[in-house]
């Protein structure tokens, strides 16, 4: 009876335990592997992925910009590759043994059930030849997407590149995004990504357990096709723009224009470009390192974050300023004997002037004149001291929009400098006074704009006192959707009958014999505008011009910088009247045109900075042996004693 007792329990413990084994392996397979799961799922339901074509871009004049080619993904589910001629594959994608092992064990380590991408973006041509072999390659099949094409190559910062997703904007998507998937990096494929990549479609189709296709899973009733993305109304002009790249070709520096009474970014340049259609393709990558490995850095977006000093194209804000605070009027004169005296500072100026007014001072470019001005401004008797005068100042530039972002439809963009009074305090302590900061007044010292918000200063200027926030894309979809924001007219609080006299100045400046910019007048067009020479501690002065034309019912304002170029008349101001001639009336007239050309032509480029030299210590085999280090903040001289030096227009 002891030994039946003991058979029993024996027995019992076998099938509890067999039964555990049996449960935990149930649970492996259905809950802590995914294995038998996927190999299900792949023999029965597999899915997929149909990719949108992304919104095609145009020009205001509704002329293709962007646009999609064909390209062609080779996919490899690893579980189902036979044994094949690896060769003869290799040979028609082009690529070499130890690629098709690295793309293959990729793949294989990723899944080795579901597919992923083997190859990239074949062309139509790869595609061809690999569509007659295929069947030869058990496991590998094509997918279908769409790239980029920009068929005028120019304007590269604006459009920005499109570029793999990485894994922080699949983890950022909240589960749009795959592998494999493409993503807006930049520019305005970056900007406005969410509308123009479209809807992914899923197309659902049942195999058996050969991996033989038995059809699409419920006559397709969970199956989406793709959505295309939406088409974007861009604001530019395509003939402009490439007018501009051409003109500023071998030159450093931006030119921005925009249509004052809507805010439209007309014109968007920034130099040196790059062509939009290297960043496009399986040479993607190789094309960025050369592009970001150039000299004067290609992908630095210079309209929106190139910081220069306005110089004198600051002259007349200052000046509208000055007349709405009534510390002037347009026959207020001032005696400018070559220059002013600040303390024991002198800011030089281009002429000896003598009694001088606001028209001719904005014409000649006056530092004298600006100077008084500024003076006048900081001195006023409603103002209990220099620091409540200066902060009332510095409110009235900032609504010109200096010092801050205008919220351009683009990321990355800067918002200038402009120091308040507390940051003066913290400089120079409390000794500091107008004296101190008398740069201002030329549009130097603490002051730094980028060319998006000097275009903007003259949008202001030509429509009399307000200005439409700049933007870059004017309508979105089919419905031609504007957002409420461009709209709305943002004042600057100066009254109305202050602009003509300024006006009359800078009218003067282009089209009087005296003018800074006479050479650049426009026949028939009246262009108003200001030069500006700003001084630049790193090498020549850089060429700065703003404008508007014409003065009546103006159809364009501009800003064009060019650096290390000299005097603003010399490159900025005759390339602005280049391309507001072009864009007003359709073509450059008569010998401006071979003027043009020649500016074209023009090689106006910054010195390749020099590697630096350590000299090693004594002792070593040499008594001074070069060691070149490279070109890096880390290894930047800074030159501990400044001096004064003489402020020029």
């Amino acid at each position: 009876m002891e030994n039946l007792f003991n058979r029993k329990y024996i027995i019992q413990g076998l099938f509890i335990v067999v039964s555990l084994i049996l449960i935990g392996q149930l649970f492996y397979i259905q809950v802590a592997s995914d294995r038998y799961f996927l190999s299900a799922n792949s023999n029965v339901l597999r899915k997929k992925y149909t990719f949108p074509a992304r919104g095609v871009i145009i020009d205001r004049n509704n002329k293709v910009l962007v646009q999609n080619e064909p390209v062609y993904d080779l996919m490899v589910t690893p579980n189902l590759v036979k044994p094949f001629d690896t060769l003869a594959l290799c040979k028609i994608i082009g690529i070499d043994m130890a690629g098709f092992h690295k793309r293959f064990n990729k793949a294989r380590s990723q899944s080795r059930y579901q597919r992923s991408v083997f190859e990239k973006q074949l062309s139509v041509q790869t595609y061809a030849a690999l569509q007659e072999r295929l069947s030869r390659f058990i496991g590998f099949e094509t997918q279908n997407r769409t790239v980029r094409h920009y068929p005028d190559s120019v304007a590269g910062q604006f459009f920005g590149y499109v570029k793999e997703v990485s894994d922080k904007d699949i983890e950022e998507s909240n589960g749009y995004y795959r592998p494999g998937d493409y993503i807006g990096k930049s520019g305005v494929e970056r900007q406005y990504n969410d509308v123009l990549r479209g809807e992914r479609g899923v197309e659902n189709t049942i195999y058996n357990a050969r991996n033989v296709p038995q059809g699409s899973y419920l006559n397709g009733k969970f199956d989406t096709l793709a959505t295309s993305g939406e088409t974007l109304v861009s604001s530019l002009d395509i003939n402009i723009q490439k007018l501009g790249e051409q003109l500023l070709k071998n030159k450093v520096g931006s030119i921005v224009a925009i249509e004052p009474s809507t805010g439209e970014v007309l014109a968007f340049v920034s130099s040196p470009s790059y062509d939009p259609n290297l960043m496009v393709g399986r040479q993607q990558g190789n094309n960025y390192m050369d592009i970001f490995r150039s000299p004067n850095r290609p992908f630095n977006v210079r309209p929106l974050s190139g910081y220069y000093s306005p110089g004198s194209s600051f002259k007349p804000l200052d000046d509208l300023i000055a007349l709405q605070e009534g510390v002037i009027d347009p026959n207020t004169t001032f005696n400018c004997p070559g220059g002013y005296w600040a303390g024991n500072h002198f800011v030089s100026c281009e002429h000896v002037d003598g009694n001088i007014s606001l028209r001719k001072g904005l014409a000649r470019s006056c530092n004298t004149y600006a100077c008084y001005v500024f003076q006048k401004l900081m001195t006023q008797k409603k103002f209990k001291n220099k620091i409540e005068a200066y902060d009332s100042w510095e409110a009235k530039v900032r609504k010109f929009g200096l010092g801050s972002k205008l919220d351009l439809d683009m990321p990355f963009e800067r918002k200038g400098r402009l120091f308040t009074s507390e940051e003066y305090t913290k400089r120079f302590g409390k000794s500091w006074g107008y004296t101190t900061i008398i740069s201002l007044a030329i549009g130097q010292g603490e002051m730094s704009a980028t060319p998006l918000q000097m275009a903007n200063i003259m949008a202001i200027i030509a429509n009399r006192g307000y200005y439409i926030k700049p933007h870059l894309i004017k309508a979105i979809g089919e419905k031609k959707a504007v957002k409420k924001e461009y709209l709305v007219k943002n004042s600057v609080d100066i009254d109305l009958s202050h602009f003509e006299p300024v006006i009359d100045g800078m009218q003067d400046a282009v089209n009087a014999p005296y003018g800074t910019a006479r050479a650049s007048a426009i026949p028939n067009i009246l262009l108003c505008g200001k030069t500006g020479t700003v001084q630049n501690p790193h090498g020549k002065n850089h060429s700065v011009f703003i404008g508007f034309a014409p003065r009546d019912n103006p159809k364009i304002a501009i800003a064009v910088i060019v650096e290390n170029a000299g005097y603003g008349g010399a490159y900025a101001a005759p390339i602005a009247s280049y391309i507001t001639e072009q864009y007003l009336t359709g073509k450059i007239s008569g010998g401006r045109l071979a003027q043009a050309e020649a500016m074209k032509k023009l090689v106006v480029l910054p010195d390749v900075p020099k590697p630096k030299i350590k000299w090693a210590p004594k002792g070593t085999d040499s008594t001074k042996i070069p060691v070149t280090l490279p070109a890096s903040p880390e290894n930047k001289i800074v030159n501990t004693k400044t001096t004064p030096t003489p402020l020029t227009q």
